[in-house]
């Protein structure tokens, strides 16, 4: 029997050679854009933006197919899988020269993009002839088939002068389908499939070979990789256009400088295979990351003309990067990358030597995908802020999370394994004659935590619940903020140049609001598996994407209307962050407290629109950055506006609430859970029928949110109303946290029927004020809905763990003590999480159903009749399942009316 250990070396160097031979030409036809692309944008007339998204294409079929073929590759063996995979890439290049028109090349490039998932197929089938000892340089040899590369942008510009961009695809095309029937014909079976089949074995299943993917340790390689391989990808790519135009250089000569970065970050992989097995994979990522984080500085610090006030006049000088500096910071920055690659990849064989093909196809494909979304990403931050560089800059922020996240994993290793030993050293050596472990230390994971136990509470878990939530407070403000934030900033664009339709800014006042309520049916699950103090830092981080890409948009009218679309859903990064932070917060309190607890987090937090809504008014109408936040726009009437400032003004607020979270906030170890723990609640039919009401509470509080500037400026065009629009978010999140007590005391059901009925009222006031042409009484009405959707908000959430506490036991009669109340906590905490995603979809509908109304019927009252039917749904089905007698919280309800404001068990 052969097997890895006992094949000779002829078969292995066989295997080798042949493998890294493919994967050099498919990576060739994988980056055959980066040349080509340059002469169908000139036929073409593309923007930065579409030749970006042309060249990345490829990258995105190659990246998604990975998972599948390196699971294939295992089931099947390489040798079949490899062959079949170059016959229809090359198929697929050679039908590239029959496309005619901008989308029909989107679609020939995601067929070339089959080229891009060898490089999994290789790992699976090459890792099969070596030892652990050996895999890591036999894998480097055949990642340095990424040379593949540099062999396009050497050779591919003299073929496209001579015979054209058509001529190029051909001969690529045909050396592929080549090199498919010679690695069929000459390739053997691994070892592995050769046992298999003689013994009759099954292959793995899809199962046991996707089982790795639930490790976090997974998806952090997976980071890494998106850089030293997508990174490397997109550079590839998008060097040649980022020399012609910076350099004023010919195709050939952007050609072969492009292809000097390749040669160094491709040749270099197997030497980093080397170092990886003699030095470790974890010493040569520290390498890694440390030398790309200096070049990428270099190579993001634009041409800059400084004038500096002397002491004998004016110093003036200039910085600037010349062409063969440029090209020799790539060259080093490429070897590091190089080393890099082959550094993860030692890593997986070593980890996962039984899940190769999947743990590797994944983090092959999240490294391929940063070569399909990073050549868009510098595309748009081209045409955001016209600076070059920012391509770089962008690269360095990765490197610096990439970085960040491995030496606090590694950190958390050497922890675990040195226990309180590291917790009872101080933060630095000088602190050492005033450092007492027993009163600073602050467990991040609080492993013991019973806040029914009145004892405990009082002493000690009163204490950081408050703490954990007055940091959760104005996190999730900032949130709210960032996510309607748009709603002021879609009013305003008409003023400084933006040629929208009335629907297409009704599209972006709505976007964020689906975005956000779609992403918070995931985020409600990121606490229970990541913890809330990790998942509060990154998604509070978060909000700076959208932030400071507003402040650039805004600043160009000639900004592409795609690139708002991407801003607006940018912008649901903070509608989702509701989700998981309640849940979070649903964690820290018992039962007679989470009502008030879960209304001071939502609705001091939805305090964020009112916020955003008085602030941007201000701010926009000054130069509040100076120089740094750009110029203002001079208005028609005089004025001038800085719109900018709408999203600028956001950012040092994030970046302290982001450290205050990462520093001050816990981890409950009991919060902790799966996914599949958490799927019971959509077999749950109070889940289902809590989402339904709080559409109406939340859905309407958010909708009303983000629609009441746009249409109270269409509905009444002769009144400055924007001046007036903060006071209903404030009304509304103001009555959700003043009456969370309300719902405690007299019960959940009983508010949130009587909240319908008085939406019921406020919606028909609108409506008669709309028809009569009043804005006080348009106005007033809608403070009234603001009001009731606020109180609705905290009773329909007290509602949640009341109905819980009661169905579960019903549920899950086996379950008893602290399981039940575990299960309860859990259940309660997910049907929150869920029932806020689905909620804010009232956030899109709402202002959408008013731009229909208005384009059927010149009106916005249809929608509000839609409205009001649907709130006499929710109070039917209050009174029905909940508050009559014989309802499931009646006899709760009215047993607490008379008694201590202590939830029932």
């Amino acid at each position: 029997m052969q097997t890895a250990t006992t094949a000779s070396r002829a078969d292995q160097t066989r295997a080798l050679t042949l493998s890294t031979i493919a994967f050099t030409a498919c990576f060739a036809v994988w980056t055959i854009f980066s040349i080509i692309g340059v002469a169908i944008k000139g036929e073409l007339g593309l923007n930065d933006t579409q030749f970006g998204l042309l060249v990345a294409t490829p990258i995105l079929t190659g990246s998604l197919t990975r998972i599948f073929l390196g699971v294939w590759t295992e089931k099947y063996g390489g040798r079949l899988v490899f062959s079949t995979q170059m016959l229809l890439a090359a198929l697929a290049t050679w039908a590239l020269t029959f496309a005619d028109s901008y989308p029909m090349y989107l679609l020939a490039a995601l067929g070339v993009g089959l080229a891009g998932g060898s490089f999994i197929i290789g790992v699976a089938y090459v890792s099969r002839w070596y030892d652990a000892g050996h895999q890591g340089t036999a894998l480097g040899i055949f990642g340095a088939g990424n040379i593949g590369a540099a062999v396009t942008k050497f050779v591919a510009p003299f073929v496209m002068v001579g015979f054209g961009w058509q001529g190029v695809a051909n001969v690529w095309a045909a050396g592929l389908a080549l090199m498919a029937v010679i690695f069929f014909v000459f390739a053997k079976d691994d070892p592995s499939l050769v046992e298999r089949r003689r013994t009759g074995a099954k292959p793995p299943s899809f199962a046991q070979q996707f089982a790795p993917l639930k490790n976090l340790q997974v998806w952090r390689f997976s980071l890494y990789y998106f850089f030293v391989f997508g990174a490397f990808v997109a550079l590839a790519l998008w060097l040649p256009h980022y020399l012609i135009d910076v350099y004023g250089v010919d195709v050939r000569t952007a050609g072969m400088a492009a292809a000097s970065f390749s040669l160094s970050a491709s040749l270099f992989r197997a030497y980093g295979g080397h170092l990886s097995d003699k030095f470790g994979a974890r010493s040569v990522m520290y390498w890694t990351f440390g030398f790309s984080m200096l070049f990428l500085f270099m190579l993001s610090y634009p041409p800059t003309d400084y004038v500096i006030q002397g002491k004998d006049g004016v110093i003036a000088f200039s910085t600037s990067m010349g062409l063969w500096p440029f090209i020799a910071t790539l060259f080093a920055l490429g070897f590091f990358m190089s080393l890099g690659k082959a550094a993860v990849f030692k890593h997986i064989p070593v980890y996962y030597p039984n899940n190769v093909g999947a743990v590797g196809g994944l983090v092959g494909m999240i490294g391929g995908l940063g070569g399909f979304v990073l050549p868009i990403a510098f595309g748009a931050l081209l045409d955001l802020t016209g600076i070059y560089t920012s391509c770089f800059a962008l690269l360095f922020v990765l490197v610096g999370i990439a970085l960040t996240w491995m030496h606090l994993s590694i950190r958390a290793m050497e922890r675990a394994a040195h226990g309180e030993v590291l917790d009872r050293l101080p933060q630095l050596p000088e602190m050492q004659p005033i450092h007492h472990p027993e009163r600073t230390a602050m467990p991040r994971v609080i492993e013991d935590w019973r806040p029914e136990d009145a004892t405990f509470w009082a002493d000690k878990g009163r204490a950081v619940a408050r703490r954990n939530l007055w940091l959760s407070i104005p996190a999730l403000l900032l949130a709210f903020s960032v996510w309607m934030v748009w709603s002021m900033v879609v009013a305003k664009l008409p003023l400084i140049g933006f040629a929208f339709t009335p629907e297409q800014l009704f599209w972006l006042a709505a976007l964020p609001a689906l975005s956000g309520a779609t992403l918070r049916i995931f985020y409600g699950f990121m606490v229970p598996i990541f913890g809330g103090r990790l998942w509060t830092t990154l998604s509070t981080a978060s909000l700076l994407l959208p932030a400071i890409g507003i402040g650039y948009a805004v600043q160009n009218p000639e900004t592409p209307y795609f690139i708002f679309l991407v801003l607006a859903l940018l912008c649901g990064l903070g509608g989702a962050n509701f989700a998981s932070s309640m849940a979070n917060i649903g964690y820290f309190f018992p039962k007679a407290e989470k009502g008030n607890a879960l209304a001071l987090n939502a609705g001091l937090g939805n305090l964020g629109v009112s916020v955003m809504q008085f602030l941007v008014p201000l701010v926009i109408t000054a130069g509040v950055f100076g120089a740094v936040g750009g110029e203002g726009v001079a208005l028609q009437d005089g004025g001038t506006l800085w719109l900018q400032n709408a999203g600028f003004i956001w950012v040092p607020f994030i970046l302290a609430s982001t450290i205050a979270a990462w520093l001050g906030m816990n981890d409950i170890a009991d919060a902790k859970a799966s996914f599949a723990q958490q799927s019971v609640i959509f077999g749950r039919t109070q889940n289902w029928l809590m989402c339904v009401l709080y559409i109406g509470t939340f859905g309407s509080f958010i909708g009303y949110s983000a629609g009441f500037p746009l249409l109270s400026k269409i509905a009444f065009p002769d009144v400055n109303a924007l001046q007036y629009v903060f006071l209903g978010p404030l009304v509304g999140a103001l009555s959700r946290a003043g009456t969370g007590w309300v719902a405690d005391r007299f019960g959940g059901g009983r508010v949130t029927f009587w909240v319908f009925a008085g939406m019921i009222a406020s919606v028909l006031a609108v409506i008669f004020s709309l028809q009569a042409g009043s804005f006080p009484g348009f106005f007033a009405g809608f403070i009234a809905l603001f009001f009731f959707t606020g109180v609705g908000n905290a009773s329909t959430f007290q509602m949640i763990p009341v109905i819980m506490g009661k169905e579960v036991p019903r549920l899950m009669p086996q379950l008893t003590g602290a399981d039940r109340a575990r299960q309860i906590a859990m259940e309660s905490s997910g049907i929150v999480a869920f029932t806020s995603a689905i909620g804010a979809y009232g956030g899109f509908f709402i202002p959408k159903a008013y731009g229909s109304s208005i384009a059927m019927t010149g009106s916005p009252v249809g929608a509000l009749w839609l409205f009001l039917a649907f709130y006499v749904i929710c109070l039917v089905l209050t009174w029905v399942v909940y508050t009559r007698p014989g309802g499931l919280l009646h006899d709760i309800e009215r047993g607490r009316a008379f008694a201590a404001p202590h939830p029932a068990e």
